[in-house]
């Protein structure tokens, strides 16, 4: 087992700095902007022979009693349940202040081994400007400086020489390809959290009535019915000019990386919403990405019959290039309709992976050609000869022939039904490219 080290302090100590040290990442969203960080967030970390987990958390006021401040110091209190060593962060250039007393009060009652440290801390005299932190009554004060890289080393070393860890087994493989990376991706306030905490049965991500609470791509492992899953809680996006903030610029960007490298993407509407502009720009770009996806409507409790069926029709109409794709109704808060949605994502991602083999694509091209040809172009006609395999994830279906520039977006659509059909590609896009073989003698005739 990994030891997890959590990092707890007052918003704006730079906790998410560290944190992206700690992990040799860029995973945390850092930005001069107190209470960024709402969420756990996890990440891995190494350092020699030993591997960690460290967890990022919000700023924590623990006699929050009330509002979003209250959830995140639930989230807070989580993490450093979890934890095995507690990292507790201060600002070495502000000082003390009554919040850092709240928290090491906090900490002390709980008794786990604790690390003060002091961020922000180049090129500062130790003994004299960080005399004021012993006062906090957690003993040794070690200045870092997580933005230069200053004292990390030493900050692991020492968090983990409490915990007396043997050497790791050398022969221990920590890749596993089997695990699906599902990624919740949807407009804010849809539920995207919600269906997350529900699918867990624990409260792992703030779910609260305010559009915008979660603002990084937390990352959550899970496992159903053996098989392990990622699963991804997007924030929101918005349409762009909607995006006053730098935060959720970051947010967009965070939201679109973790779609990309996602093996399945669960689209997530809003019912009482209907299917809007940016649930279109959002859809569209998951089929950019080549993603394997799946569709759930949430909140299908609130809504009437007739609602139901304008819904319904706007689906069909505004994500008519989402045909391929799964469609479940479904209540996050309730619980009623999860269950089918684990086997369309199990399908979409089998269907994502799906081989292909060069024979039996070539015999489907040649009977779709007896069934129906492509549209003469002038004097040529296109000529199809063999099909094969040129990738996965998404599949792709290269084409040989001659004047194969010439073949029509509707063909094209025509051939992809069929090969849809034969390998029962449901939940993901399927690319088809044209590969024209050209004439060498074409050029020698004018001389």
């Amino acid at each position: 087992m990994k030891p997890v080290i959590a990092i707890v302090g007052r918003p704006n100590v730079g906790k998410s700095t560290l944190f992206n040290r700690l992990t040799k990442s860029r995973d945390a969203i850092v930005a001069d902007f107190a209470g960024l960080t709402r969420d756990r967030h996890y990440g891995n970390g190494r350092q020699g022979k030993h591997e960690y987990i460290v967890i990022d958390t919000g700023g924590f006021e623990p006699d929050a009693s009330s509002g979003i401040y209250r959830e995140m110091a639930k989230q807070t209190q989580q993490a450093v349940a979890e934890a095995d060593v507690v990292v507790f962060v201060v600002d070495a250039r502000a000082g003390v202040s009554a919040q850092d007393h709240d928290i090491a009060n906090y900490l002390r009652r709980l008794g786990k081994p604790c690390v003060l440290v002091a961020n922000k801390a180049e090129g500062m005299l130790q003994g004299v400007q960080l005399a004021e932190f012993y006062e906090l009554g957690l003993g040794e004060v070690y200045p870092v400086s997580a933005a230069h890289g200053q004292g990390i080393r030493d900050l692991v070393e020492i968090s983990l020489a409490p915990l007396h860890l043997p050497d790791p087994d050398e022969s221990e493989d920590s890749s596993d390809k089997s695990v699906i990376t599902l990624a919740v991706a949807g407009r804010p306030n849809v539920g995207k959290s919600t269906l997350i905490n529900t699918w867990l049965g624990e409260e792992r991500l703030v779910a609260f009535d305010m559009p915008g609470t979660t603002r990084d791509a937390i990352t959550v492992p899970f496992e159903r019915n053996g098989q392990r899953f990622e699963l991804v809680d997007t924030a929101g996006l918005r349409r762009k000019g909607k995006v006053f903030e730098a935060i959720e610029k970051f947010s967009v960007v965070k939201t679109l990386q973790a779609i990309e490298s996602a093996s399945v993407v669960l689209l997530l509407l809003d019912a009482t919403q209907g299917v809007t502009d940016q649930d279109a720009h959002i859809a569209g770009y998951i089929l950019e990405s080549g993603r394997a996806v799946v569709l759930a409507v949430n909140k299908w409790d609130a809504v009437d019959d007739y609602q139901r069926q304008l819904l319904e029709r706007s689906i069909e109409t505004r994500l008519a290039f989402l045909k391929f794709a799964s469609m479940h109704f479904i209540s996050a808060k309730k619980r009623q309709g999860l269950g089918p949605l684990w086997s369309s994502i199990a399908q979409a991602h089998k269907a994502a992976n799906c081989k292909m083999s060069t024979p039996v694509l070539t015999r489907l091209l040649l009977e779709a050609v007896q069934f129906q040809s492509p549209k003469r172009a002038g004097m040529f006609r296109p000529k199809m000869r063999y099909a094969h395999q040129g990738g996965m994830n998404p599949p792709v279906i290269v084409i040989h022939g001659n004047s194969l520039e010439h073949v029509t977006d509707a063909y094209k659509r025509f051939l992809e039904g069929r090969f849809r059909k034969e390998f029962d590609l449901v939940g993901t896009p399927l690319r088809i490219e044209m590969k024209t073989s050209h004439n060498p003698f074409a050029e020698k005739d004018e001389s």
